[in-house]
């Protein structure tokens, strides 16, 4: 495989599990192994969408628009002192999410997933001040912990989805620093910190 195909690959895996993934993937799982398995697929597709749009859309929307204002590539975004003003976007967007699930009464383990994507974001905002930690891992690291966390409350077995959980973390860790976007400690500390948070903050909430 060449070098140029290799960098490609990277960067989809990188598109593709985004941290911006972590509430939907979160939900997911809750749907189908907690007790909101038997709710309404309406209902599920409505918080689904509700959350995709707070998480997802409007955050990625107006992130591309401030780095279009900026004049930035997606490359010169990525730099440590550029990413202060996303990670603020991102993290207001969250708190607007879980505003609205308040209003909507949504059950408290779907927003728990929001407030641990929330304490994510936020102690990795705090971090990246002084240092650049990687968001990508810290996010599939918050799928992990919150797979653990919610397995231990619902009582099912979490192994094999934590084995697919962990090879897609390697795998897209290892891209990120195929993109020269993290060092391998930076990576490892987003995977663990992102897995603490999560895990504590579901189990807390």
């Amino acid at each position: 495989m060449r070098e140029r195909d290799i960098i490609f690959a990277a960067r989809v895996l990188s598109a593709i599990f985004h941290p911006f993934y972590l509430a939907i993937v979160g939900l997911i799982f809750l749907f189908i192994f907690s007790y909101m398995s038997v709710l309404p697929i309406g209902y599920k597709l409505s918080v689904l969408g509700i959350v995709y749009l707070c998480t997802v859309l409007l955050p990625a929307w107006l992130i591309h628009f401030y780095r279009k204002y900026q004049g930035w590539s997606l490359l010169e975004l990525g730099y440590k002192e550029r990413r202060m003003i996303p990670y603020v976007i991102s993290i207001v967007c969250y708190f607007l999410c879980y505003y609205i699930m308040n209003l909507l009464h949504i059950p408290h383990f779907m927003s728990s997933i929001i407030v641990a994507a929330l304490a994510i974001q936020v102690v990795c905002a705090m971090i990246n001040l002084f240092w650049k930690i990687s968001t990508h891992t810290a996010a599939i690291g918050g799928v992990a912990g919150a797979l653990i966390a919610f397995s231990g409350m619902f009582s099912f077995n979490p192994v094999w989805w934590l084995c697919v959980v962990i090879v897609v973390a390697g795998v897209l860790g290892t891209s990120r620093m195929i993109l020269r976007q993290h060092s391998l400690s930076q990576v490892v500390t987003g995977f663990l910190l992102g897995f603490v948070l999560a895990f504590f903050t579901i189990l807390r909430f």
